[in-house]
């Protein structure tokens, strides 16, 4: 039986230093959520908290209302599947897979049965009576897969599932863990540092830093809009330029960047704009045009990078060192100035960062 998680104010210390600082994160029954991050930001520590392998310091952890917080680990019946594997080098894949019946107390022949259809859904009946040393990391990484899925567990959790496979098997990998994670509808916590992985496996994810978490949504919102410059950042918004606003027209607002330039902005596309704000552009959201007389920051181009679909440039502003695209069909020169123009589509408006 599938079941929501809830986890409430969780502070955890390692001594002095404060892992986590007050975190809150609600999973829905049968949602997937990832928990992405650079290395020390808290993801792994928010698994193991959950999982019963850390104690916090502060805070509560619920799965369908029952409190796990002071549960032991064993207690827990949570699926896990982790970076290394974990397998037991000596028993079978098959034994591997039917581990965690036997501990349940199933009989022989129905953990049998159960484990054998599981790995008949992960592709490796053929392999069931080899040993985890003559298997792909690959093929060990099903046998991780169908091991916790067949206890059929109220939470899976995935810790660095795929770090040790190559690009194009993680790719192969994470179709087929969300393939088998919906059709199982198992409730899923997933902590990686990969932002495809995250964005293409997950209902919503959680980008976190420092033991918090700066913003939680569904892959299309923050990568579209970012709540604040920590996650335009990470999500590769490489411009974040400074603006103040002059003048407010209705719908209209003019705002001037560094150097005196100024742009107009319509509120009916980004919102209520506040008066002192950054304009969030990916290198796609500034279009580089030699028209001197386009509304837009004056640049000076500098290094030209070929991408195939546009080319890149390198651009010096009075807003400082931004980063934008042109079209191939009319390529502009090193040295050159240019006017880099802001396709609404493709930015956003963010608080300044000193808010």
């Amino acid at each position: 039986m599938t079941l929501p998680l809830t986890i409430e104010n969780l502070t955890a210390h390692y001594g002095p230093t404060k892992v986590l600082e007050d975190l809150s994160l609600s999973v829905g029954a049968g949602e997937l959520v990832s928990l992405l991050g650079a290395s020390g930001c808290g993801k792994t520590t928010t698994l193991r908290l959950v999982a019963g392998f850390l104690e916090p310091t502060a805070g509560t952890i619920l799965l369908g209302g029952k409190d796990l917080t002071k549960l032991p680990a064993y207690k827990r019946d949570i699926g896990l599947v982790f970076q290394n594997y974990a397998l037991f080098p000596h028993l079978s894949v098959l034994e591997n897979v039917a581990f965690g019946l036997k501990q349940r107390g199933i009989s022989p022949a129905e953990r049998q049965k159960r484990a054998l259809a599981m790995l008949e859904r992960v592709g490796l009946s053929p392999l069931a009576d080899r040993l985890p040393g003559a298997l792909s990391g690959g093929q060990k990484q099903r046998v991780a897969l169908a091991r916790a899925l067949v206890i059929e567990p109220p939470l899976l959790m995935f810790d660095e599932p795929l770090s040790n496979l190559d690009a194009k098997l993680r790719i192969d990998m994470r179709v087929e863990i969300r393939q088998l994670q919906r059709a199982n509808g198992t409730t899923s916590v997933y902590v990686t540092h990969d932002q495809e992985e995250a964005f293409s496996i997950s209902d919503r994810v959680a980008i976190m830093n420092a033991g918090r978490i700066m913003q939680f949504d569904t892959p299309e919102v923050l990568y579209q809009r970012p709540a604040n410059a920590f996650v335009a950042r990470f999500v590769g918004f490489e411009n974040l330029i400074p603006m103040h606003v002059l003048a407010r027209q209705g719908e209209q607002v003019i705002a001037e960047a560094a150097g005196g330039v100024k742009l107009h902005f319509n509120q009916d596309r980004f919102g209520q704009i506040p008066d002192d704000f950054v304009l969030a552009a990916r290198a796609d959201g500034l279009a580089a045009t030699a028209n001197l007389a386009a509304e837009g920051l004056p640049a000076m181009l500098g290094l030209r990078t070929y991408l195939g679909r546009a080319y890149q440039y390198q651009c010096e502003t009075a807003a400082g060192l931004l980063v934008a695209n042109g079209s191939l069909s009319d390529p502009l020169r090193s040295g050159d100035g240019a006017r880099l123009v802001p396709l609404p589509e493709q930015c956003c408006i963010l608080a300044p960062e000193h808010s």
